[in-house]
């Protein structure tokens, strides 16, 4: 294949890839979408196809030697162009990103800003860094800074910024990104708390940082940031349940549970085969302190020992000695209806049946208002109770979270 040839399928690859998520709802500014349709994708990931390169999925750029989740990866192209629209960036923006990646983001992030603007990108791996220099040097963003450096310290040499966009989930909110980013600028990270991972456009104010949009999405842990803990519920090992630090759940008190009798509940709430949920699990972590995830591997559901919702991650209630957590089952239809689907329940221990009664009663608020998404409001540590918004308040070591239902 012949430079030309190659020039011309990529460009091709790169456009219908855009054309796909536009398509699907993922783009909604112009801005955005020039960005993804001029910025070569595939000059970032040079030891990936273009088929690669320009399919809507994550890269691993960086596999961890110990197994499970990539230290560093590319992200899906949907949430790179959601995470953009929720930044809003505006020419001559100066901007940090915590996640240096392949330095596609930093390049797109070059494009939007403008002439007039100035990026900063950072991460803690040396490797990952070096990787984005020379991806941005290559590419004609030589005045993109790149630095390697814990992102929880951001970067203070070229503070302040307008605005910030995390890469990587981060479990807190750190001190140094508050010295960073004054009144008025603007934070996108995915925030993770209660085993859920979601992307948050924040406004910072005086005192506060303000949500003003919540997205489901799902990243790479951020090192350095011990607030969550996991653990086995099985003797083999195929049922586990993570959780925050602030939370009284002592997985030895919950060894075993699945193992006593189960109690169902159902709540009465159906959902088309493709309609989104994922609104339950914000609603519990607003209401419900024992709200955690459960993970179910192959061969605990294949047993029917323990069948979650969606067995990778579904939400859970922990309780003392007792468990509960989300289920569907298929409705009766009939032939050549959209599948239709009735959310609920299983539990197990002492309180099993209560749990899932409270979680059938979520669910049912949930199915009232399905497209509503709470307000999450975070603080500085340290604020005291009486200067918080309503809502449920999550301690973390750097800030003070609170989720309030509208």
């Amino acid at each position: 294949m012949n430079a030309t040839t190659s020039s011309d399928t990529a460009e091709a690859l790169r456009n219908r890839m855009v054309d796909q998520i536009k398509d699907a709802g993922g783009i909604q500014s112009s801005a955005v979408e020039d960005a993804m349709r001029t910025v070569h994708r595939d000059a970032f990931l040079p030891a990936a196809t273009l088929e690669e390169a320009y399919a809507d999925q994550a890269v691993t750029i960086k596999p961890n030697p110990a197994g499970g989740l990539a230290l560093s990866c590319a992200s899906q192209p949907t949430i790179v162009a959601l995470m953009l629209d929720q930044l809003d960036v505006k020419p001559g923006d100066r901007i940090l990103e915590i996640g240096a990646g392949t330095g596609y983001n930093a390049a797109l992030l070059t494009h939007l800003a403008g002439p007039d603007g100035q990026v900063t990108t950072v991460d803690i791996d040396s490797d990952v860094t070096t990787h984005a220099r020379k991806a941005l040097d290559a590419t004609g963003n030589e005045h993109v800074h790149v630095a390697t450096r814990d992102g929880a310290l951001g970067d203070p040499d070229h503070a302040p910024y307008d605005k910030a966009i995390v890469a990587v989930g981060a479990w807190d909110i750190p001190a140094a990104w508050w010295d960073q980013l004054p009144p008025g600028s603007r934070l996108v990270v995915p925030l993770r708390w209660r085993g859920t991972t979601r992307s948050i456009a924040f406004t910072r104010e005086t005192d506060r940082m303000v949500s003003s949009d919540v997205q489901l999405c799902g990243f790479v842990p951020m090192l350095g940031q011990d607030g969550e803990r996991d653990a086995t519920i099985t003797a083999d090992g195929t049922v586990n349940l993570y959780w925050d630090i602030d939370q009284p759940i002592d997985p030895a008190d919950l060894h075993g549970v699945l193992d006593q009798p189960k109690a169902e509940a159902w709540s009465g709430t159906t959902v088309g085969g493709y309609e989104p949920f994922d609104g339950v699990w914000l609603r519990l972590s607003a209401t419900e302190a024992g709200t955690c995830r459960i993970e179910a591997l192959p061969a605990a559901v294949e047993s029917g020992l323990c069948k979650p919702a969606i067995p990778s991650r579904s939400p859970a209630l922990a309780e003392g000695n007792s468990l509960a957590y989300f289920v569907t089952r298929r409705q009766e239809s009939e032939e050549g209806s959209p599948a239709q689907f009735e959310l609920g329940a299983v539990g197990h221990g002492p309180a099993g049946g209560d749990l899932a009664e409270r979680l059938c009663e979520q669910i049912r608020a949930w199915g009232r208002t399905r497209t509503a998404r709470p307000t999450i409001t975070v603080y500085p540590a340290g604020t005291p109770g009486d200067q918080l918004a309503i809502g449920y308040a999550i301690d973390k070591h750097d800030s003070r979270m609170v989720i309030s239902l509208t």
